[in-house]
């Protein structure tokens, strides 16, 4: 099904081709589909009437709202229905800066780690580069405002998705489109070396947000099957690879999860294998996943681990914990209402 969200204007022209249309109209309906989010070509109300009902004939992606959940920090958190009927989420937070928004790049996922609640019902399909699209625009309709930062740390693995999330990246930068630049854009991934490898090849401006969650291979394996495939020493490998061909530093995320990953010796561990590499760690404050069994570190817990690793001379920072109040990490609102269905 080739869906017009997900083309560029070259492609649109190709795709429309048998409309017989002047090239000017497809950077009008580029336009439409990507900087205004149209959700259909009856609002398209600088084109002729016939042909907006011929475009009624090709199908364009959309997200329709089914639940919507807002926190008390700020945090809204979405899960949106697709046109086959799968559900995905999305949530957009607020900051001093503007408007973040958490983009699913498929529904479900295939990486199985096991305090998310992403994969827990399985892996269903890849998301087209227009459905990521339809969320940010979705979401920026809802709010009223303009969204400014977007980071692919949603349901998936964005680069189990590798064509899809990087054609996204290209239409979600593009001049004419929602022109949001590439340095507000950050893409997170467990860890798919092969794919690291190939994404410095493309020279995209985006930070690349790496979830580590462990300083060794033998705890890694046990919380992030990807670790069997490519462990610890050949994923940062990969990173240092990245950074150099990037100039970009790497974003290492460690999900802090209480007496598993943030006892001192691990902060230590994690310290040692990180310095002199080009990064920054994350420390998340971990939203738990009641039926999987993890617990959130404590605040004692936490500003220890991270003393440690700023006293190795790491750059350090802790994620504001925002929507656990909402079930808003990964695919915890998705599988609440798949629990209540079943």
């Amino acid at each position: 099904m080739n869906d017009l969200r997900s083309l560029f204007p070259d492609e649109l022209r190709e795709a429309l081709a048998p409309l017989h249309l002047p090239d000017y109209r497809a950077r009008q309906i580029f336009d439409w589909l990507q900087r205004r989010g149209a959700q259909s070509a009856g609002v398209m109300t600088n084109l002729p009437k016939d042909l907006r009902a011929q475009l009624e004939g090709f199908f364009v992606s959309s997200c329709e709202i089914i639940r919507k959940q807002q926190s008390i920090s700020g945090a809204c958190k979405y899960l949106f229905r697709l046109h086959d009927g799968e559900t995905i989420e999305s949530v957009v937070m607020r900051y001093s800066y503007g408007y973040s928004v958490c983009v699913s790049t498929q529904a479900g996922c295939k990486m199985a780690c096991a305090f998310c609640a992403s994969g827990q019902h399985g892996f269903t399909r890849d998301l087209s580069p227009g459905e990521m699209l339809a969320q940010v625009q979705t979401a920026q309709r809802d709010i009223g405002e303009a969204i400014s930062h977007i980071v692919l740390m949603g349901m998936g693995e964005s680069l189990d998705n590798y064509d899809n999330t990087v054609k996204f990246l290209r239409l979600a930068t593009h001049p004419e489109g929602l022109n949001i630049g590439q340095r507000k854009i950050s893409l997170s991934t467990c860890g798919l070396v092969p794919q690291i490898d190939k994404l410095a090849e493309e020279r995209l401006g985006v930070t690349l947000s790496v979830s580590i969650h462990a300083p060794n291979d033998e705890l890694r394996n046990k919380l992030m099957p990807v670790n069997r495939a490519w462990p610890i020493g050949e994923l940062l490998a990969a990173c240092g690879r990245y950074a150099k061909a990037t100039g970009r530093r790497i974003s290492f995320e460690y999900a802090l999860l209480r007496d598993v990953n943030d006892k001192p010796e691990h902060a230590k561990e994690l310290a040692g294998r990180l310095l002199g590499l080009l990064c920054h760690v994350n420390l998340i404050p971990a939203n738990p996943v009641a039926e999987l069994g993890f617990h959130r570190s404590k605040p004692e817990q936490v500003r220890a681990f991270q003393c440690i690793l700023e006293q190795a001379g790491l750059a350090v920072t802790v994620r504001r914990s925002l929507g656990g109040d909402i079930a808003a990490a990964c695919g915890q609102l998705r599988h609440q209402t798949s629990d209540t269905r079943q």
